[in-house]
């Protein structure tokens, strides 16, 4: 049984972009984290150690973005999801990713993309 541990609008500032004063700065970017894992022990005896730790996952997450410079979101996407997989018990993942201050003229929210990242 599969079962989906979402982690949503993780906010981090990191280094990514195509533009040469995007490699200068730290952006904001938010991240939503479906996790696809085998949990079902924790349904039945409620003990940590039988599911994802999602705070281990999420400082996971954070040592990329923080240690790690990206030209595009699809590079960065596949390092945290690469990342988030280090656990064994993770069978898949799906990131999305948005930057939050796109360097364009029109009043865009934001751009993003969503990828999944498979074992």
């Amino acid at each position: 049984m599969s079962t989906v541990i979402q982690l949503r609008g993780l906010r981090l500032m990191c280094i990514c972009g195509a533009l040469p004063e995007e490699q200068d700065r730290r952006q904001p970017y938010e991240f939503d984290i479906d996790i696809h894992a085998d949990v079902v022990a924790a349904t039945h005896d409620d003990v940590l150690d039988h599911t994802v730790d999602y705070g281990a996952v999420l400082a996971r997450i954070e040592a990329v973005t923080e240690r790690e410079t990206f030209q595009l979101f699809e590079r960065m996407s596949q390092r945290v999801g690469e990342a988030i997989l280090e656990d064994e018990r993770i069978e898949s993942v799906v990131v999305e990713v948005r930057k939050l201050r796109p360097p364009v003229t029109q009043d865009l929210a934001s751009s993003g993309m969503r990828l999944s990242v498979t074992r």
